[in-house]
């Protein structure tokens, strides 16, 4: 069974910083696999945030994050972390951690078979 558990969320104000981390069981780093995260702002659909390649680590970021939200892995702990800084009020949103193998479309949701809980960010100004 894949379970995936995401930690890290909080309030904090605009301009600050939080690390997500997201901590696979039951799914392996390997080839094929993707990692994910997603945001769902209050009252908006899910949109894509950013993905890991496991095999390699290369990455893809939403537009509205670059520069600003950095993923990266820990295979060997199978850990995926989302860095985010320079926070915005409008970072405001659950976050959600994926996981699939193969994914073809990195910012489409139901590329990916696994959902972690979801955590809650909150940027004030």
């Amino acid at each position: 069974e894949v379970q995936l558990v995401v930690s890290g969320g909080g309030s904090v104000q605009a301009g600050g910083s939080l690390r997500l981390s997201c901590t696979a069981s039951g799914f392996t780093f390997d080839v094929g696999s993707d990692m994910g995260w997603f945001r769902q702002p209050p009252g908006k659909e899910r949109e894509a945030v950013a993905s890991i390649y496991s095999r390699d680590g290369s990455t893809n970021v939403a537009d509205s994050v670059r520069g600003r939200f950095t993923i990266s892995q820990d295979k060997t702990k199978k850990i995926v972390y989302l860095q985010m800084n320079g926070l915005k009020p409008e970072d405001t949103a659950m976050y959600y951690c994926a996981a699939g193998s193969f994914v073809g479309s990195w910012s489409h949701p139901p590329e990916y078979p696994y959902w972690g809980q979801g955590t809650q960010v909150t940027v004030s100004s």
